[in-house]
């Protein structure tokens, strides 16, 4: 449209200068016809604008339209079975994208009440494997079991429901602080009482209650009127509410500052007391008290052990400790 205007507005001049040099228009005639032209520009903008939003519009309704069309994920039926007490093995799984292999041989057991961490370079497959405990996508051999079920067995809401996630993206929708508690629960069935109650556990009530509304506070698109520390709270808040069997922890304090992530882990150690808990951290001082550290590497896991004992024999694990413990 403005290539068209300017297109337009060069041929007025032109043509209009060669009349008006031949004495068949005069210079009046020539300025008024160029104001209607240029009052006329702005509507002309306007309408095309109109038609743009238009298509936008379309384009976003039809893939609106798709995602609510989209069949329900596979697995809503299986067993429905409380996995309180039992260990989560994971027996040579093998996983890839395509034909790029991200995991191999993968191979561990995580008994209850422990903690276990993930480090290593970063692409090495972490995520990846986090992915495959909650059952985005599905090994291509092997079967992680919970006790002696292998968790494709389980019902998806039966599995997930028992899985508590704290990530370093403080996920957090438009809406009150309350409406975020209770996101994928029935909000009229948790109390006050039980919001207070987790609030204070993820150390989270302090700054709630300075707030003009308290609970009912919004906060704003993606949680912009809270802080980095405040956000990640409620999300810790969050779980300590849905009391997870199993909680996965990935990078959870490594966009915070110092202060905020003093009170973020002092909340993170309350919530992993007592539960099974997968950590996935690139900063080692997060995980030295980890009962047994998987260090990945181009998807295999090339060590095992406390953190003393990586630290004494693996390479790369000894060179990561000296350039972030000393």
């Amino acid at each position: 449209m403005y290539v068209i205007i300017t297109l337009v507005v060069l041929a007025v001049f032109g043509y209009g200068g060669l009349r008006v040099a031949n004495g068949t228009l005069s210079i009046g005639s020539l300025v008024a016809f160029l104001m209607f032209l240029f009052q006329l520009m702005s509507p002309l903008i306007t309408f095309t604008s109109f038609f743009t939003q238009l298509q936008r519009a379309a384009g976003a309704t039809n893939r609106i339209t798709e995602i609510v069309q989209l069949k329900e994920e596979a697995g809503q039926e299986g067993i429905e079975m409380d996995i309180s007490g039992l260990p989560l093995t994971f027996p040579d799984v093998h996983f890839s994208y395509g034909e790029e292999p991200v995991l191999e041989d993968i191979s561990f057991t995580a008994h209850p009440g422990q903690k276990i961490a993930f480090a290593g370079p970063s692409g090495g497959g972490k995520t990846t494997l986090f992915s495959l405990i909650e059952r985005f996508y599905e090994p291509e051999t092997g079967s992680i079991v919970i006790g002696d079920t292998p968790i494709q067995e389980l019902s998806m809401s039966s599995w997930r429901g028992q899985i508590g996630y704290v990530s370093q993206e403080n996920a957090m929708m438009a809406g009150t602080i309350r409406e975020n508690l209770c996101y994928g629960m029935e909000e009229e069935a948790v109390s006050d009482e039980r919001l207070w109650e987790v609030a204070e556990m993820a150390y989270a009530d302090g700054f709630i209650k300075e707030l003009p509304d308290g609970l009912d506070t919004k906060v704003g698109e993606r949680g912009t009127k809270l802080s980095g520390g405040q956000r990640q709270r409620i999300n810790i808040a969050r779980a300590f509410l849905r009391n997870p069997k199993i909680l996965m922890l990935d990078e959870a304090t490594a966009s915070l500052d110092s202060q905020s992530e003093q009170v973020v882990e002092e909340a993170l150690n309350r919530l992993m007391a007592g539960r099974t808990t997968f950590v996935i951290a690139h900063r080692l001082s997060t995980i030295v008290d980890a009962d047994l550290i998987l260090f990945i590497e181009k998807g295999h896991i090339n060590g095992k052990g406390t953190h003393e004992e990586l630290a004494q024999t693996h390479p790369l694990y000894q060179m990561f400790a000296e350039q972030q413990l000393t």
